[in-house]
């Protein structure tokens, strides 16, 4: 199977089409707000994953990469939501998370026989695409889960909504760098990742002491959906964080959780 050559022109619906636009920032007005052009040539048909044939790592490498690009599309429907209710983002939101549990599949069922054909250094990659599917389809399921209570609410108050944009705007800025920092193996990417993942911890403290200390708000069922928001995308912005971690892992060969141990010296 050639990786390039697998998709189905027709797995994609309009809404999808509809995305293959440049990247959020460059022009609010360009419909879905998502950079599915990086990923329209991917593995991805319409009956799903083609799993014929078979898999080399460079497959699955690439393939982790667009899943990078999936969750961070996900991420910027999601900003579109908060500042304009729009029922095309959030079904392109709900494309993103059902592409990225197929992508998650399709890993873990052809992982184990590529693993075996590569050298060490390939094998540790292909290691580390099975570690960032996972945290990567988590973060799909979260910013779904937030997504779906915002579609539920018609409005949020203004402050609450400045805080969970300002949330997804960070979270988004992680995944770009993941993406970048998986492609080039970048150790600083990792790292401002890292740092990136004490911003999101900030704002959604913020948001549960405002909502906590008003006596009013912790009756509101309103409140309670915004810090259940909030904590949706503090956890996100957790995966992103383990995402960065497993990065620094493969680029200096030890985790960030599990440094190597220092040797005493006589």
């Amino acid at each position: 199977m050639n990786f390039h050559e697998s998709i189905s022109p027709g797995r994609f619906s309009l809404l999808t089409r509809l995305s293959h636009c440049a990247d959020y920032n460059s022009n609010r007005s360009s419909g879905l707000r998502s950079n599915m052009q990086a990923r329209k040539n991917g593995d991805l048909g319409r009956g799903g994953l083609r799993a014929k044939g078979y898999t080399s790592h460079t497959e699955l490498t690439k393939m982790t990469l667009k899943a990078c690009l999936i969750a961070r599309d996900a991420v910027s429907n999601m900003r579109e939501l908060f500042t304009t209710p729009s029922r095309i983002a959030f079904l392109a939101i709900r494309d993103c998370e059902k592409e990225l549990d197929q992508i998650e599949r399709y890993i873990d069922e052809h992982l184990p026989d590529a693993i075996t054909q590569v050298s060490e250094l390939e094998a540790r990659k292909l290691l580390a695409c099975l570690k960032f599917i996972t945290d990567l389809e988590r973060i799909g399921d979260l910013v779904l889960g937030v997504a779906q209570r915002l579609q539920s609410r018609r409005s949020l108050p203004q402050r609450d909504t400045d805080g969970l944009a300002q949330m997804a705007a960070v979270l988004y800025e992680m995944l770009e760098r993941i993406h970048a920092g998986f492609a080039s193996l970048d150790l600083e990417s990792a790292t401002r990742v890292l740092r990136a993942d004490a911003e999101v911890d900030r704002i959604c403290h913020a948001l549960f002491r405002k909502h906590l200390a008003d006596s009013s708000a912790r009756r509101s069922p309103l409140s309670f959906e915004v810090l259940l928001m909030a904590q949706a995308l503090e956890r996100a912005g957790d995966h992103a964080k383990n995402l960065a971690e497993e990065l620094l892992g493969l680029i200096e060969g030890h985790t960030a959780r599990h440094p190597p141990k220092r040797i005493p010296t006589l």
